[in-house]
């Protein structure tokens, strides 16, 4: 099976979560966004499941978003975009002001 390699970076509350800024993960070669998200529930586990995404969601809980590429997944297909090696993935909390 071929494989692909996906850079993630965490920011704010995820990073400290997680106690790391960026990590490489390695996926099958056709994969998409919920494919990666569901990796990281099974590494990270229970905290990661309740905060960031529960497998089997439409989207990451409310107050968090993903960029692929610099682009928000609201913005391609959310969790069903499908990526490729060398992607850019960021998981960060919304930020708010005003």
């Amino acid at each position: 099976m071929l494989q692909m390699k996906i850079d993630v970076e965490y920011l704010g509350f995820i990073k400290n979560m997680l106690g790391k800024r960026n990590e490489e993960f390695t996926l099958g070669s056709v994969s998409l966004l919920s494919d990666l998200l569901n990796k990281l529930s099974e590494v990270y586990g229970a905290p990661f499941k309740k905060d960031v995404y529960e497998p089997g969601d439409k989207d990451v809980k409310t107050g968090f978003v993903v960029t692929v590429n610099g682009i928000l997944s609201e913005q391609l297909k959310g969790v069903d975009t499908k990526l490729k090696e060398g992607d850019h993935v960021i998981l960060m909390t919304l930020m708010s002001g005003g």
